[in-house]
């Protein structure tokens, strides 16, 4: 650990009447940030933890799957969901629900999802090139919420010749969002290349009433720090850098209360996180074999610049019980220490820029063509969206 420094502390985040101790929140990522993976982030640090995506038609229809991503466990205090949804009536449905029944005591919608299978319906990022909808969508989720903040996350746009985030951003803001947050990149770029910080500092200062949040490429504590000051954001979304590094959230919380304090984990602590998160997997899904078969997929974040051999990895990538993986734990020296750069930066994938999935005439006009309508109905087929 280092020395705490003279940093100036960042102020609190307001959403609505949830007052964060610092301005960060968790990104939400499809089969990433279910209840087990939010409660270790806790355990490491303060900010808003949100839930997977979840489709509004599958929660209006009460399906399992949908009915097991919205519940939260007695330590999350703060319940926030995230929803998906391309049909205003159902999504303010979904928001009634989730509002009458105390199940949520914040929902974010989902504008910024790149993934082929969701924006060639229509849905994702691709929708808020359809003025009228969007504006629809979000007017009635708000009016639908109440006092419960209702908060929106999109991208840029769909690539760089359409552009979409300064009059969504707008539209948004009058209809009562409690904050906005911006992916700086565009579905295009997927995940790839350099997020565009300057896209915050644009909407940061079109949008005057409501707070601002930037996402993309917040690899570490100085990373959040660097993109308030750059771009005057509000505060901070935190995604892919958290893959595998929940303490990532301590640093966070460090440095914006002033402090350069960093975790420097040796290897014994990470495989203590690893198993950890494993036993919060077995307890969500109600089962040690489904648990291990999930936290097969984060052998390689965690123990990203370790010295962790192939056919470890390969065994961890493999593991059916805890005490599979108590054994496989226990091969490793825990004393080695923090690999330093090897350990950091980019993680998860990026995948290459492309042109993005569309339905036939998308971009013809801004709004909703009859044809159109049907294609956003089967949108809301799956009950995450990615």
């Amino acid at each position: 650990m280092t020395a705490p420094s003279t940093l100036s502390p960042a102020p609190q985040l307001s959403i609505g009447p949830i007052e964060l101790e610092v301005p960060v929140v968790l990104a939400p990522m499809a089969g990433i940030t279910n209840t087990a993976f939010r409660r270790l982030c806790r355990e490491f640090g303060a900010g808003l933890y949100v839930s997977e995506m979840i489709t509004s038609r599958a929660l209006v229809e009460r399906t399992p799957e949908s009915m097991r991503l919205i519940t939260h466990h007695e330590s999350e205090t703060t319940r926030s969901i995230q929803l998906y949804g391309v049909d205003p009536k159902t999504v303010a449905e979904a928001v009634t629900m989730l509002v009458a029944e105390d199940r949520a005591d914040h929902i974010d919608l989902n504008f910024g999802c790149p993934v082929p299978k969701v924006t060639r319906k229509g849905g994702g990022a691709a929708l808020p090139w359809k003025i009228g909808l969007f504006r629809s969508i979000v007017e009635g989720a708000v009016k639908a919420a109440g006092d419960v903040p209702l908060t929106v996350k999109m991208r840029k746009g769909i690539d760089s010749d359409y552009l979409t985030y300064l009059e969504a951003g707008r539209i948004a803001e009058g209809a009562g969002a409690a904050s906005i947050a911006l992916h700086a990149r565009t579905a295009a770029e997927f995940y790839s290349g350099q997020a565009d910080w300057s896209a915050i500092a644009k909407l940061k200062e079109t949008i005057t009433s409501t707070p601002v949040l930037g996402n993309g490429d917040i690899w570490s504590a100085d990373d959040a720090l660097r993109m308030v000051a750059e771009t005057g954001c509000d505060g901070v979304v935190v995604g892919r850098g958290c893959l595998g590094r929940p303490w990532l959230f301590g640093d966070l919380a460090a440095a914006f209360r002033g402090e350069s304090v960093k975790a420097e984990p040796n290897l014994g602590q990470v495989a203590d996180a690893f198993r950890r998160h494993a036993e919060l997997l077995a307890e969500f899904f109600d089962s040690e074999e489904r648990g291990c078969r999930d936290i097969r997929k984060h052998v390689a974040w965690y123990f990203k610049g370790y010295p962790v051999g192939g056919e470890l990895r390969a065994k961890l990538a493999t593991v059916e019980s805890l005490a599979s993986l108590d054994d496989l734990l226990g091969t490793l020296d825990p004393d080695v220490a923090y690999p330093g750069e090897g350990a950091e930066g980019p993680r998860g994938r990026a995948g290459t820029p492309k042109r993005p999935a569309l339905p036939d005439g998308w971009l013809d006009s801004q709004e909703l063509v009859g044809a159109e309508r049907g294609t956003l109905v089967e949108a809301e087929l799956d009950t995450s969206g990615g």
